[in-house]
C-alpha cells in the first residue's frame, strides 16, 4: 500500500507548481498577437477579389526580453504565394517591416 502511494504521489513532487509555461513564450506570443492584429486590418482593408483563398502562418523569433522577429507565409495550398518579415518591439508595441 506505501508503494501505491509513492507512485501516485511522486510525480506531483517532482514538478514544480509554480512554473508557467508561457512565461518562457511570453515575448513571442505577444509578437504574434501585435503582427496578427495588424494583418488582419490590412487584409480586410485591401479590395483585391482573390479567387484563390489565402491562408497566412506565423513564426516568431525571439531576440531579446523586448524585441522578436514575425515571418508572415501566405500559401494558398502548397504554393507559397508571399513572404513579409516583421521586427516588433513588444515593450512600445511597435512594428516594422523588413524589406529584403
Amino acid at each position: 500500500m506505501k508503494k501505491l502511494i509513492a507512485l501516485i504521489l511522486f510525480p506531483f513532487l517532482v514538478i514544480s507548481f509554480g512554473a508557467k509555461a508561457n512565461d518562457n513564450f511570453s515575448v513571442e506570443i505577444e509578437a504574434l498577437t501585435l503582427v496578427m492584429e495588424q494583418y488582419k486590418e490590412v487584409s480586410e482593408s485591401s479590395t483585391e477579389l482573390d479567387i484563390e483563398d489565402k491562408k497566412p502562418s506565423y513564426m516568431a523569433l525571439k531576440q531579446d526580453e523586448c524585441n522578436a522577429t514575425v515571418e508572415v507565409t501566405e500559401k494558398t495550398g502548397l504554393e507559397v504565394v508571399n513572404t513579409e518579415s516583421f521586427d516588433v518591439n513588444v515593450c512600445k508595441k511597435e512594428i516594422y517591416k523588413i524589406i529584403n
